[in-house]
C-alpha cells in the first residue's frame, strides 16, 4: 500500500480528514470546536506529513512532543 492508498483508506474509514496546511488553511474545526477554542482550551491533534526522511529526523529532533507523544513506534 502506498501513501495515497493509506490516506484514502483512513479517510474512507472516518479515522482522519485529508491533509491540510495549518499555516495556509487553518485548523479543520467544527463551529462548536471553533467556539471552544476561544472559550476553553481543547486539544486539536495534528499529524505532520514529512517530505523526506531527512525532514522527519530534523523535525523530530527539534520538536520534543514529537518524541514523547510517539507511543506508536516504541
Amino acid at each position: 500500500m502506498d501513501f495515497d492508498e493509506w490516506m484514502k483508506h483512513g479517510i474512507e474509514k472516518g479515522w482522519c480528514g485529508p491533509p491540510v496546511c495549518y499555516t495556509h488553511d487553518g485548523l479543520p474545526l467544527s463551529i462548536e470546536e471553533e467556539t471552544l477554542l476561544y472559550e476553553e482550551d481543547p486539544c486539536v491533534h495534528v499529524v505532520r506529513m514529512y517530505e523526506s526522511e531527512e525532514q522527519a529526523k530534523a523535525v523530530i529532533e527539534n520538536h520534543s512532543p514529537s518524541q514523547w507523544r510517539d507511543h506508536y513506534t516504541l
